[in-house]
């Protein structure tokens, strides 16, 4: 196997579960010293572990965490993922002030102050963030109002990134995912399952009925499109979102309009 990433760092936020520890995982495979930023516990200790990285426990929206990751990079930093995210499901009637605040300081602050943390160390030699954003970000639905908002205002700081540092050879680019196979994912078919008197395993079947591959991504698969933002064969591609989604938003079936 080629090592796309040899000799470079990463910071991956989120590192503990889901797609930013398969992240994680596959750029050490590809030869990056990677620092896995997040909470988790021994759970992040085992996914720095499995990346050949190290752990740096912490919360995304602390600056003062934030700044003990930068500092675990040595100096040199070539890559940022920004995998931590939170959805909580709520309708707009009933949203919380908590709710709406807890959305955006994890999926938009916390990855703005990383970048913002990091941009010193990339300016030095180039470098490429990836953030994790969703589809939710074009399609939103009644029940997840905060969660798509949040991540559409990622996609839109993603591109600011990519425009005001393209001329220090950053890269900045974002990877929306459909349905994926994660804590996150099994926590909603979990609600969808209660409201409607299912499974868990009934709603995932239903939705997977809706995508064009009939099946949600596993988390290793995002990952993959992370490493190919990240790496070199994607030199020339800034201010993209790479939508992962198995044909989610491609029409399945013919209906009458």
């Amino acid at each position: 196997m080629s090592r796309r990433l040899e000799g470079r760092t990463a910071l991956v936020t989120g590192a503990a579960t889901g797609m930013g520890r398969a992240t994680a995982e596959l750029f050490g495979r590809h030869g990056a010293k990677v620092i896995a930023f997040g909470h988790g516990g021994d759970v992040l200790d085992e996914a720095a572990k499995a990346s050949g990285g190290t752990a740096v426990r912490g919360d995304i929206t602390d600056a003062r965490d934030i700044a003990r990751a930068i500092e675990a990079c040595g100096g040199r930093l070539d890559i940022v993922v920004n995998a931590a995210g939170v959805m909580i499901l709520d309708e707009p009637e009933t949203l919380s002030d908590e709710t709406w605040a807890k959305s955006f300081a994890v999926n938009v602050t916390g990855s703005m102050m990383v970048c913002r943390a990091a941009l010193p160390l990339l300016k030095q030699r180039g470098g490429a963030i990836v953030n994790i954003a969703s589809v939710g970000a074009f399609n939103a639905s009644g029940q997840n109002a905060a969660y798509s908002a949040s991540k559409a205002a990622l996609v839109s700081y993603t591109r600011s990134v990519a425009f005001a540092h393209g001329v220090d050879g950053i890269r900045a680019n974002a990877v929306a995912p459909g349905w994926v196979r994660t804590p996150m994912s099994v926590y909603e078919m979990k609600v969808a399952a209660s409201a409607n008197g299912s499974t868990p395993d009934a709603e995932f079947k239903a939705l997977t009925s809706r995508i064009a591959l009939r099946r949600v991504a596993e988390p290793e698969e995002i990952a993959s499109c992370c490493l190919f933002l990240a790496s070199d064969e994607a030199s020339f591609v800034t201010g993209a979102v790479l939508v992962a989604d198995g044909g989610g938003r491609a029409p399945t079936q013919n209906r009458a309009v």
